[in-house]
């Protein structure tokens, strides 16, 4: 298994968790250069790619009129760009049957005020999915979504006050956040052979958020 971050702190943290067998390497995925850096290693390494799991993405939120080239190029560097190039350059190394999953986001479908553009580089996500899974039948792989609602990670616990939390929570049909090991469930059953003609599709684990 390889995974990637772009804190070394943090990697190394998660490689020690999930114990032998885990290689990681840092690295930015809107950065083509360090995509290169991390296939190499897994060309060295393994004999090809069974699940691929394009997870890396940041979120920022800005008010009608006061978007910020930065914010465009940011959000859409990581999240599209990012997601674009981890695909097409693992795309070489993708076993017969391999599982693409790439994480998508409630707010492509439930808009909140300021995170338009968010939303948009998230609604990108879910059509690349559509797209490549076109090329499902000549390639021998399928894709697929997981789109997360509001999740109880540091990214979201640590910049977010305890009051605008509960109101989250509020707006949730289940009344809570989602934690992240059910969230790891969903994207565990794509990668499995229990999904195996499961392709193109978009999984929300969001407790009803942005269904009801």
């Amino acid at each position: 298994m390889f995974i990637t971050g772009r804190r070394k702190d943090a990697l190394d943290a998660a490689v020690a968790e999930l114990g032998n067998g885990v290689t990681g390497v840092v690295c930015d995925v809107s950065v083509p250069a360090e995509l290169d850096a991390f296939h190499e290693a897994v060309r060295e390494q393994a004999s090809g790619i069974d699940v691929l799991v394009a997870n890396a993405g940041i979120g920022a939120a800005a008010p009608l009129g006061e978007v910020t080239e930065e914010l465009i190029d940011s959000l859409f560097a990581t999240n599209v760009k990012g997601t674009i190039f981890t695909f097409q350059q693992a795309l070489p190394h993708l076993n017969a049957g391999a599982s693409v999953i790439l994480t998508g986001s409630t707010a492509a479908t439930r808009l909140d005020p300021g995170l338009e553009v968010y939303a948009a580089s998230k609604a990108a996500v879910r059509s690349l999915a559509r797209g490549w899974a076109l090329s499902s039948r000549a390639r021998g792989f399928r894709v697929n979504v997981v789109s997360p609602g509001g999740t109880r990670t540091p990214g979201l616990l640590e910049p977010v006050p305890a009051e605008a939390l509960k109101q989250a929570e509020e707006s949730v049909p289940l009344g809570r956040l989602a934690e992240p090991e059910e969230i790891a469930a969903v994207t565990t059953f794509l990668a499995s052979d229990a999904s195996s003609y499961v392709n193109g599709a978009e999984f929300f684990a969001d407790g009803g958020y942005a269904q009801v």
